[in-house]
Parts: structure tokens; C-alpha cells; sequence
């Protein structure tokens, strides 16, 4: 551990801290095993393809539809990403390995670092600078378990613009520390399903006390883009998104080189699928054979549940329909504990890349997420996201099975848990 660290301080000593920020986001469209199937639009009135040019930044627009391999980073995100603490750090799990008894390697990158504790950061940030730089005053998006929502506010106010969030009703109630976070950084946030949107009225006309879901937020942030003439910043699924986070898994490149380390397995975890994808696309890209999980909720099993179809983004079927692995659009999960897992499909790359059996995948229960939780915490110091809890779990479980194999095991610790502390009032 020593000799890292020593690297590392070295290595810092002879560069710029930013040398280790990515000059170029990653693209995996053209590295695809098959061309990715296009949206299509719904059945309405007007092209819901022709509506995203309403309320998407036209920047975010044409990076979604690119066959470019890398895109720059503009010189003001990356200023704005070493702000928030990039680059993140990459940790060798010394406590975990000793308690598992393990000989071979763990080691994880934790996104928990940034300023608001997790990966989402890194699209709000290029995204809300876009809006900005169009004249844009105010953008609109929707939050689960609140991670978003926090990361767009203060993404918004770094750009000098307002935001406004639909936060799943579900979670507003259960964290509403999340929701003075959000207020602290300039953000307006109301509980979805709302009475603000013709849709939310709808869905609360059916239940009054409806929980909500990410698709009914989406739902009612799109609509309200539409009605206010404002840019909707999107936080996961899209193609583009994918792209804004390959800034971790390209950080966890050059400090895998560092380290003189290569991966054998990687493992994150998914919700609509944007911190794995970034963490896990460009490792592997570099390391061809390298083992790759994608660990779910199994109270939210779209991969092993969900087809693999044509599906609706949002609830309220305004955005196109993309390929994807989903449980339907309509599917209300559970009130569990992990919001940000809550989300019906995931995004079409990673689905197509399931669908050929590239990634693994595995679901988790709430019983095996929270005990990943309290020996990582007990043995790294990491109060580690709910989310990213299931990540961990299918790690343990990996390294107990594979004990005596000695291999490297990487894992994306997407945000920490300080503010999910909820979960744990039962725990003595």
C-alpha cells in the first residue's frame, strides 16, 4: 500500500492534478459489436424524434446521434470537473481483502468523492454549461433517489442558470435531506407525480398517494420543457450521457497504468445504466478480455425479468422509444430502498451488450445489500450508496466463489451513502 501511495505522490509531484483528468469523453457507438437500433417515435400527433430538438441542448443533441470515438471535453467542464474532484480516486481495498481472506487484488473507484457524492455530476456539468451557452435560463429534469436532482442544481448554478427538479414522490418523503441540498444549491424541487403537469395530475387522479417512479418523472419534466420552453437535461439511458461518464473509466485507465495493474473483472452497479457504462466501456475497450457484472435490484429485475424490445422512455410516452432491456414502461416498482435502481429499462448499449452475453448480470436483494454495506464500511471506512451497495455485494459474492483464483477485481463505487443513513433504522 505503501509503494502506491509513494507512486502516486510522485506522480502528483511531477504533473498537474488535471493530467489525470481525460482530455476526450469516450464514445462506444462505433465500437459496438452491431449498429445500435434506432429510436423510433411514438405513435402521436407530433415526431417525438423532432421534440427532442425542443429540449435538449443541441450540443447533448448531436453528441447523442454521433459515430465519433471521442469527443473533446471543453476546457471550461474540465475546469469545472477538477472543481468537484476529479480526478477520483482509485483505492486498494486492503480492509476487504483482508477480511475476506483474499489473495488476490480489490480495488474500487469512489465516486463518492465529488462534491455532491456521486458520478452525476459529470453529465450535469457539460450539460447545464450547453443549456447555458444556448441563452437557456432555467432547465428541468427528474430525480430518484435524489442524486441527480443534486447534481443538476448545483451544475445549474455553476452555469448561472436555475434549475427545477420532480423528485420520485417515494423518495421526497424519505429523503428529505436530499431535498434541502437541492434547495441549498438554488434547485426547486417538487414531489412526482405533481399537480403541476397534466400528466401528474393524472397518475394522482388514479392514486392520491401514488409513490411515483422515475418514468412518471421523466414524464412530467419533459412535459413541463415543453409548456415552459425550457431545455431538459437528461440523467441517465441516454447515449450521451454514457459518454459524459466515460470520464471514470478512463480516470481508472491511467491509474490502473499508475498502479502497474490490469483488471480481470469489473463490476458496477445499474439503474438506467450511465455510471456503468462509463465506468465499464472504455476498460473494455483497452482490456478485450476482462469479465464484466452488471449487478441490479432484484426488486427491479429488468435483465432477468425484462425483454429485450422497443420500449417507452418515459411513463408518459412523450420521448421516442428506444431498444432496450425494460419491464414496461407502466412497471411500478416497489418503495425500496435504492431510488436510483428504480428505473425500468436500462440504456440500449449496455442492453445490446447483455443481450450478446458481453456482460454478466446479476440481481441483489435488500437483505445482501445492506450486509455488503456494514462490512465495507466496518472494513474500508466507506458509507458507500445504496446503489452502489449492490455493486459490492456481487463483488464479495464473487471473490467467495472465486477465493483462490488471485484475481484483480475492480469495482465503481458510484456515490456514498451519508445521506441513505434511512435504511439502516432498523440496525442496532
Amino acid at each position: 500500500m505503501f509503494k502506491y501511495y509513494t507512486m502516486m505522490v510522485d506522480y502528483m509531484l511531477s504533473t498537474q492534478k488535471n493530467d489525470l483528468i481525460p482530455e476526450k469523453w469516450y464514445n462506444v457507438v462505433p465500437d459496438l459489436p452491431e449498429q445500435l437500433p434506432p429510436p423510433l417515435d411514438n405513435e402521436k400527433n407530433k415526431s417525438s424524434i423532432e421534440l427532442l430538438n425542443s429540449i435538449l441542448p443541441r450540443e447533448v443533441l448531436k453528441q447523442e446521434f454521433t459515430f465519433q470515438r471521442f469527443l473533446k471535453i471543453p476546457d471550461e467542464v474540465r475546469e469545472i470537473y477538477e472543481q468537484t474532484g476529479r480526478p477520483t480516486p482509485l483505492v486498494r481495498a486492503r480492509g476487504l481483502e483482508k477480511y475476506l481472506d483474499y489473495s488476490g487484488k480489490i480495488l474500487y473507484k469512489y465516486e463518492g468523492a465529488t462534491i455532491t457524492g456521486s458520478h452525476k455530476i459529470n453529465t450535469a456539468v457539460p450539460q447545464a454549461i450547453y443549456a447555458a451557452n444556448e441563452g437557456v435560463e432555467k432547465v428541468v429534469t427528474e430525480t430518484g433517489a435524489g442524486q441527480w436532482g443534486t447534481a443538476t442544481s448545483v451544475a445549474a448554478s455553476f452555469a448561472g442558470i436555475k434549475a427545477k427538479v420532480f423528485m420520485v414522490r417515494i423518495s421526497y418523503q424519505q429523503k428529505p435531506l436530499r431535498k434541502k441540498i437541492m434547495q441549498l444549491y438554488g434547485g426547486e424541487v417538487s414531489p412526482s407525480p405533481s399537480d403541476e403537469t397534466e400528466f401528474g395530475r393524472s397518475m394522482l387522479k388514479q392514486n392520491p398517494d401514488h409513490p411515483g417512479s422515475l418514468g412518471i418523472g421523466i414524464g412530467e419534466a419533459v412535459e413541463y420543457a415543453l409548456d415552459h420552453n425550457l431545455r431538459y437535461l437528461v440523467g441517465s439511458v441516454f447515449n450521451s450521457v454514457l459518454t459524459h461518464q466515460s470520464i471514470i473509466g478512463l480516470e481508472t485507465e491511467k491509474q490502473l497504468e499508475i498502479m502497474g495493474t490490469e483488471p480481470d473483472v469489473l463490476i458496477g452497479c445499474v439503474g438506467g445504466g450511465s455510471n456503468f457504462g462509463g465506468f465499464s466501456f472504455p476498460l473494455m475497450k483497452k482490456f478485450k478480455d476482462v469479465e464484466v457484472i452488471a449487478s441490479t435490484a432484484a426488486e427491479v429485475p429488468k435483465f432477468t425479468k425484462g425483454e429485450y424490445k422497443y420500449d417507452y422512455v418515459d411513463t408518459a410516452r412523450i420521448l421516442p422509444s428506444v431498444k432496450m432491456f425494460s419491464l414496461g414502461a407502466d412497471f411500478m416498482p416497489e418503495k425500496i430502498y435504492a431510488g436510483g435502481l428504480r428505473y425500468h429499462g436500462a440504456a440500449p448499449s449496455l442492453s445490446m451488450l447483455v443481450n450478446t452475453g458481453r456482460i454478466k448480470t446479476v440481481d441483489e436483494n435488500q437483505e445482501s445489500v445492506i450486509d455488503a454495506l456494514k462490512i465495507f464500511s466496518r472494513t474500508q471506512g466507506i458509507v458507500a450508496a445504496p446503489e452502489s451497495g449492490h455493486a459490492i455485494a456481487t463483488a464479495i459474492d464473487y471473490i467467495r466463489r472465486h477465493k483462490d483464483e488471485k484475481k484483480t477485481v475492480v469495482v465503481n463505487v458510484s456515490g456514498h451513502g451519508l445521506l441513505d443513513m434511512s435504511i439502516f433504522r432498523d440496525e442496532q
